[in-house]
């Protein structure tokens, strides 16, 4: 028995939901139950089991939230995700008021209550001082698109408390020297930035980018634009908020290819909010390339996914790699697990390399 992991979430909104929900719904499978690894890419990770995950902490800033059992808040508006799993563990846990900053975009205020961010009126906890006291060891970002005053907050709380933090946002932590350089000084494991989704399409467009590559066909045209209805995609309408998402998504295709495209002959990112999609991504990608004798070849994929889910089977793995490194006594950014995990790591590696280099450290072959 290798015990539990205790994590703390700093924004409870879709994806939060999704993987509070996960856990309960893996345990209540049990060992013996013939989809226990269903939609999991490793059901036991260097001892670990999605059960072994514990929330001992959890930090928002919506009045339906703040102050509310954890369980209650999971579900709260505007939380939109698909509730797969109602029956949730009752964790002791109470969810306390973070700081805004840049959280809360201001062209929300435009939309319906019930579609977007309502900011409590109650004095912020002492995140650091929580951390500690709840015996925290990891904490999760799921803050909103460009809250890049918010996560650098919850990133100094990290190294206050010793904790330490799975970066899902594209604000970049990990993947900045300066921040991983102070990291790896108190030898706090992190693991960043910008989660990838299990079958999604940043991935989807990697695979494909190197696919193209690979075969001998020249890109010379590509686009990936998407479409939500959840609070993620009204909150990116506002595009000052964007800058970091588009160099996280256009990197992650980017680095697959030789010779980057020309910025003019590649486009990535969020396109629009349709409210009645709820928390439903569609994401529309077209390659324009050219084959054998110059001749053309175009591509077009349409993809249909529940975001918050998504993302939650790859936050599941990278949660209890952050635990092994802490373990092992580690610090520092995590290269492997950042590398297949999230979009803009420190270091880019094909899907396929970052897999193996993930494997070597889970296996301990690698430190990092």
């Amino acid at each position: 028995m290798k015990g539990k992991i205790r994590i703390a979430i700093a924004g409870i909104g879709n994806c939060a939901s999704s993987l509070i929900q996960g856990i309960g719904y893996y345990k209540g499978l049990g060992d013996r139950h013939p989809d226990k690894s269903l939609g999991l890419m490793h059901y036991n990770l260097g001892g670990y089991k999605p059960a072994d995950i514990d929330i001992v902490a959890a930090f928002d800033i919506d009045r339906r939230k703040v102050g509310r059992p954890l369980k209650e808040a999971v579900f709260a508006e505007p939380n939109c995700t698909k509730a797969f799993n109602k029956k949730l563990h009752d964790y002791p846990v109470t969810v306390k008021m973070g700081k805004i900053l840049d959280g809360i975009a201001q062209h929300m205020k435009d939309y319906p209550e019930e579609r977007r961010f309502l900011a409590a009126d109650k004095k912020p906890c002492d995140v650091a001082r929580v951390l500690k006291q709840s015996g925290a060891e990891i904490l999760l970002s799921y803050l909103p698109v460009g809250s890049e005053k918010a996560t650098a907050f919850y990133a100094e709380a990290c190294l206050k408390a010793g904790v330490s933090l799975v970066n899902c946002v594209p604000v970049f932590i990990a993947s900045s020297r300066l921040w991983a350089k102070r990291f790896e000084e108190r030898n706090i494991p992190i693991i960043g930035d910008d989660i990838k989704s299990q079958i999604g399409a940043t991935i989807i467009h990697r695979m494909l980018t190197k696919l193209f590559m690979d075969r001998g066909v020249k890109i010379d045209n590509t686009y990936q634009l998407n479409v939500g209805g959840n609070t993620d995609f009204l909150n990116m309408l506002n595009h000052t908020r964007l800058k970091s998402k588009k160099i996280s998504k256009t990197e992650a295709v980017q680095s697959q290819l030789e010779n980057p495209l020309d910025s003019d002959n590649i486009h990535i990112g969020p396109s629009d909010y349709i409210p009645w999609l709820k928390d439903n991504k569609v994401c529309f990608l077209r390659i324009e390339g050219r084959g054998f004798g110059n001749i053309p070849v175009n591509f077009e994929l349409r993809l249909s996914v529940e975001d918050s889910p998504n993302s939650a089977g790859v936050v599941i793995d990278a949660i209890r790699c952050c635990r092994i490194a802490r373990d092992r006594k580690t610090g520092g950014v995590l290269v492997s697990p950042s590398a297949y995990f999230m979009k803009h790591p420190m270091k880019q590696f094909s899907d396929e390399q970052a897999r193996d280099m993930l494997e070597e450290f889970i296996a301990g072959k690698r430190d990092r």
